[in-house]
């Protein structure tokens, strides 16, 4: 097995059903436009709150993604 170097970016998912939909629309949307993507950790989970009722999860993740070995 090689040795791998990886990066680590922050994101924020939202989503108004869940905290794992939150979760789920973050890394898809993240690895839209992020290659090599291999591990997430949330950090925080928050929401936003309208009229007394939650309005918005969100998920506050930690992503990993490995450099292409050149």
């Amino acid at each position: 097995m090689s040795d791998h170097v990886y990066s680590i970016t922050e994101i924020v998912g939202t989503s108004k059903t869940s905290i794992e939909d939150a979760i789920q629309q973050g890394i898809k949307t993240a690895a839209k436009t992020l290659r090599q993507l291999e591990w997430f950790e949330v950090t925080q989970v928050k929401g936003h709150i309208v009229d007394g009722e939650v309005g918005h999860f969100q998920a506050c993740m930690k992503l990993g993604f490995r450099y292409d070995p050149k």
